[in-house]
């Protein structure tokens, strides 16, 4: 009894590859949005809030500053002491 052609194998292996590709971009794109909806990225109003709730006014000033301190921190992670 023959068994699979060579051509037909390597076919369903590209197959199945190329399914499992596109399956994992929508699960890990979904996961990701889900993320993001779970823990939004902080901005200014955050930034205001937080110093309201310490009982400190936000100053523009203060918050640009917190603001550069943040991006500075998530653009270069090793400066950061453990």
């Amino acid at each position: 009894m023959p068994g699979l052609p060579i051509w037909g194998f390597v076919l369903i292996v590209i197959a199945c590859l190329l399914i499992g590709l596109v399956g994992g971009y929508f699960l890990a794109r979904k996961l990701f949005q889900t993320e993001l909806k779970k823990n939004p990225p902080i901005n200014r109003n955050m930034i205001k809030a937080m110093y309201r709730s310490m009982g400190q006014t936000p100053s523009e000033a203060r918050v640009n500053q917190t603001m550069r301190a943040i991006e500075e921190a998530q653009r270069n992670p090793a400066s950061r002491k453990k």
